[in-house]
């Protein structure tokens, strides 16, 4: 099997893990782990992954002068957002989730265009418009939803659109590492400086974690979360971009929903809605704006 076929299994696995991340973390929280907790975990334990893979692999320093950048790249991309998405998902339900998230390739438009002047055309601008409305749509509508104990969609679906935005500063923000440093390097110190981040939002509530109440099934949502979630996807992502274009990676972000729709169904964990299907197809023809590199004069 040649690099691309294999470069290109990869990114779909990548689907796959996130897709059924949506449901699995669910096992775990707000029950046995409270969002934050959980985060403290992921971001320590994905830290120390990295740690080891870039002295295994890399061994890359960086220069001084990039640290605060780095710094602010950690609270972005593996602080706040962070504890905005769990926090969410804890509130929220899978397909919620999985197409709230969608948006934040379309997120990052507006947001280069305020920070690095990037152009938007009327094209990407009417992408945005879409892609906002879906997800405020999502936001309101949740409102309107008996929800499960312990769930506030709603609010959960608020959450996950911050979630969305932050992430998208965050990649914003990495482009110019990303020139001067392997994405390892990079990502070693986003993790060391989210932990730094989460530390106090999370301590609290993972003291509060009764370890011995967990089932088996619990503990393998944990490692499943902690090693396929924050260390394989990541990785498989890495391999797959040395070999296909980032544009051809990011188009595989349109599974995501439909996929966490299967998954979530097939455990019975939610149902598909009209509301729901009606909100996917608004989010994806905003998608297919922004990413559409034709222009209509």
């Amino acid at each position: 099997m040649n690099r691309v076929a294999l470069a290109h299994i990869a990114l779909a696995a990548v689907q796959v893990i996130y897709a059924a991340s949506y449901t699995i973390a669910k096992i775990v929280m707000p029950q046995f782990i409270l969002p934050f907790g959980f985060i403290l975990i992921r971001v320590f334990a994905g830290c120390a992954l990295f740690w080891m893979a870039h002295l295994v692999f890399v061994r890359e320093k960086i220069k001084r002068q990039d640290l605060p950048l780095l710094m602010v790249c950690g609270i972005f991309g593996a602080g706040v957002n962070q504890l905005t998405f769990f926090k969410g998902l804890s509130l929220s339900t899978p397909i919620d989730t999985s197409l709230i998230v969608t948006i934040c390739p379309i997120m990052v438009l507006p947001i280069a265009a305020v920070l690095i002047g990037e152009r938007i055309t009327w094209r990407k601008a009417l992408g945005i418009f879409l892609g906002a409305a879906g997800a405020i749509f999502l936001i309101l509508y949740g409102k309107s939803v008996i929800d499960n104990p312990g769930e506030n969609r709603m609010l959960g679906n608020f959450y996950l659109f911050l979630n969305a935005t932050f992430y998208a500063v965050y990649l914003v923000l990495v482009k110019s590492l990303l020139k001067k440093y392997h994405p390892l390097t990079i990502v070693k110190w986003v993790f060391t400086f989210g932990l730094i981040f989460v530390f106090p939002f999370g301590i609290q509530e993972l003291l509060l974690v009764e370890w011995a109440t967990f089932t088996s099934g619990v503990w393998w949502a944990v490692f499943y979360v902690l090693f396929f979630v924050t260390f394989i996807a990541f990785l498989f992502n890495i391999l797959a971009l040395r070999v296909v274009s980032p544009a051809a990676a990011s188009a595989y972000i349109y599974s995501q929903p439909f996929l966490a729709t299967i998954i979530a169904m097939l455990a019975g964990k939610d149902m598909i809605s009209l509301p729901q299907v009606l909100a996917c197809l608004v989010i994806f023809a905003g998608l297919y704006l922004v990413s559409s590199q034709r222009e209509v004069r």
